[in-house]
């Protein structure tokens, strides 16, 4: 395996690590600016509770952001039943079919403890082709109502699959290896921009203009965090360093090349932007898929909504089994890398 590949891996499996549900993502944020600051950064954290690094350019009339979130899918406690089981809503796109019945971590305030997703036995009246609800699952604790809320679990307490279930694994051959993991979204879009700000002060690159490193919080939920950030910072350009999940009307291939979205549910995207970043990849060898998507948005398109970002895109790596267990080309990440070092030094 290289070098680069391992480091991919090895960051990855850091903030992987790290439950971050959308709403509660102090800890990876802790965890981010801890590895900033070890490497001379002085990143600032806003209220909303963003991670941002400024990099002053050549150029100061004008700025990009390239962000990446770093908040996750999940569930959350709609109530404690008198069993001590959970009701449960979902947290972002997470769904029955693709979440299951597995062990989950609660995270009380004064105590995590494991639970069960149950979803009813398979020999009852249930037809195999029906689709289960999220009214239908509970979550199987073993607790009292009462012990529940001396561990300080309550409506609105957020509820994960065990950290040690979400992988990632390596699939594959060597030369080219597949890796998979529950789930992508979006922490190796975060891992792509550490590594760039790593190589940015190990090379003492200067970007052609102001960057805005950033990592941003609610992007499942509301992209709240990506909203606020850019009304702060009035970037010229927002580029959200995300993902392209495989899909119907779209015809992507989970292999080395990272993809770009043309447009989404919300609006269409910047052309001139798609071409530079497109110019980019191709200077170093890299073909960007071309992507559409009808159900989906993104941080940037989110942005796009507030008026306060001249020009918009989105990129990253093409996934198979979006918000479930994700799998990709391990070389796409580097592509995605070597693509966005080539678009701030360009």
């Amino acid at each position: 395996m290289h070098p680069y590949q391992e480091e991919i891996i090895t960051m990855f499996s850091e903030l992987l690590a790290i439950p971050s549900p959308s709403g509660t993502e102090g800890k990876i944020a802790e965890f981010i600016i801890t590895k900033l600051k070890s490497w001379g950064y002085n990143p600032e954290k806003d209220y909303t509770g963003n991670v941002y690094v400024k990099i002053e350019g050549e150029r100061n009339d004008v700025s990009c952001c390239l962000a990446a979130h770093i908040d996750e899918i999940g569930l959350m406690v709609a109530k404690i039943n008198d069993d001590g089981t959970l009701n449960v809503e979902r947290v972002g796109g997470c769904l029955p079919w693709k979440f299951g019945e597995r062990p989950v971590e609660i995270f009380g305030t004064d105590k995590t403890i494991k639970g069960v997703s149950s979803m009813g036995s398979g020999h009852g009246v249930r037809k195999t082709d029906t689709q289960i609800k999220w009214e239908e699952v509970k979550v199987v604790t073993g607790y009292t109502p009462e012990k529940l809320r001396q561990f300080g679990i309550s409506a609105g307490t957020r509820i994960l699959p065990l950290r040690s279930d979400c992988g990632p694994h390596i699939l594959g051959e060597d030369a080219n290896p597949l890796i998979s993991a529950w789930t992508f979204d979006d922490r190796m879009g975060a891992v792509a921009l550490l590594r760039l700000l790593k190589v940015i002060k190990e090379e003492e690159i200067k970007p052609k203009m102001n960057f805005i490193i950033a990592f941003t919080v609610q992007e499942e939920t509301s992209c709240f965090g990506a909203r606020t950030l850019a009304q702060k910072i009035k970037p010229t350009y927002f580029i959200a360093v995300d993902g392209c999940p495989t899909a119907s009307h779209s015809p992507l291939e989970v292999d080395e090349r990272p993809g770009i979205w043309l447009k989404d549910s919300r609006q269409f995207y910047s052309t001139e932007l798609i071409e530079a970043l497109s110019k980019a990849a191709e200077s170093v060898g890299v073909e960007l898929q071309r992507a559409i998507f009808t159900g989906a948005a993104s941080d940037a398109s989110s942005v796009g909504l507030t008026g306060v970002a001249d020009q918009l895109a989105t990129i990253g790596q093409v996934r198979e089994n979006s918000h479930g267990y994700e799998i990709a080309s391990l070389e796409a990440f580097e592509n995605l890398y070597k693509t966005l070092k080539a678009y701030i030094t360009d």
